[in-house]
């Protein structure tokens, strides 16, 4: 159940409340016989909202949500084929800040700072120190896009762009929407799912008043992390014209099974979002133990049809390095 009393502050102390203690963490879960099964990470430590722990399950080491942020000893097993940089996306980052892999988008990597660290994240040894775009990197970035008259959508990503203040963000906004072939703006997020009060009136406001399509890209992987008070404000987003999307990780004891699966795009659709993809792992070092066959998710895959309207069944695909568009996974491979 969630803690009100949570729920109630205003999402920058929730967010500077983070639990970042293991033994913390263990601690609230009733967990502490887990203690020599995870491990103290000097590099991407734990990282949780007070909020979305509280939407986990008291005494479950199984728990589908606590899985996604739990430091494991598995992390530390070197794997051949799992790798640093999995997408090869030190070699697509033209200008500082900017990568440009699509043909058509450019992705921003405005902070490199995030809410919660995912255990699985495919960035979590990305180097953001030689890649956060200073004040003068922004001026090379709208020289970029100009002198690039394909690109008509920019992604706003990170870390988590609604990591950052309102003052910043808007001021993002107000570049992007003085360049006339920019059509769409995008964020790719997990705030609203560990901290929906992200979601103020001040954002929604500001995004309904822009002249471009807002598109807002949710990456909830369990239906779990879909409570009451979240579903509430992706409403909220959603009436303020914000298109909301969902991209999930296909995780192996997570959301690996048909029914996690169904009640995830179910619990999407009561809230106001469409799903959009489902992605089979980054190859990243340390996430090996998340990883689930390519078969098995084709047998998945087949199941999710079977079962849900098409509407509600996420388009499976792979991203693969210098590849200018996601991969779908071929399901007739072995059918």
């Amino acid at each position: 159940m969630i803690n009100h009393l949570i729920t109630q502050k205003n999402w920058q102390t929730q967010l500077s409340e983070a639990i970042t203690s293991v033994d913390e963490l263990l601690s609230i879960l009733q967990l502490e016989s887990m203690r020599a099964e995870v491990y103290v990470p000097k590099h991407f430590e734990l990282r949780v909202p007070r909020g979305f722990v509280a939407k986990m399950v008291i005494g479950d080491r199984n728990d589908p949500l606590l899985k996604q942020v739990l430091p494991d000893q598995q992390e530390q097993i070197n794997v051949t084929g799992y790798v640093a940089d999995p997408l090869s996306e030190n070699t697509q980052n033209p200008v500082k800040g900017l990568l440009h892999k699509y043909q058509s988008r450019v992705l921003l990597t405005i902070t490199g700072a995030c809410a919660i660290h995912c255990r699985y994240c495919f960035r979590q040894h990305f180097d953001y120190s030689a890649n956060m775009p200073t004040a003068d990197a922004k001026e090379n970035i709208i020289n970029y896009i100009n002198a690039n008259p394909e690109v008509n959508e920019v992604i706003l990503s990170g870390g988590d762009p609604l990591n950052v203040t309102n003052r910043r963000l808007f001021a993002w906004l107000d570049t992007l929407e003085s360049l006339p072939q920019i059509t769409t703006i995008r964020l790719h997020t997990r705030l609203p799912l560990v901290i929906p009060a992200r979601l103020d009136s001040a954002l929604l406001e500001r995004l309904s008043q822009s002249r471009c399509h807002i598109v807002m890209v949710i990456h909830c992987n369990h239906a779990n992390e879909l409570d009451a008070p979240t579903a509430e404000y992706l409403q909220r987003a959603r009436a303020a014209g914000v298109t909301l999307l969902n991209q999930a990780v296909l995780l192996k004891g997570v959301n690996d099974t048909l029914n996690a699966q169904v009640q995830l795009s179910q619990r999407l659709f009561a809230s106001g979002v469409l799903p959009y993809y489902l992605h089979v792992l980054d190859k990243v070092a340390g996430a090996a133990h998340f990883d689930s066959s390519e078969q098995a998710a084709i047998e998945l895959y087949w199941s999710l049809l079977a079962s849900l309207p098409g509407y509600l069944v996420p388009k499976l695909v792979r991203e693969l390095p210098n590849r200018p568009f996601k991969v779908p996974i071929d399901i007739y491979s072995n059918s």
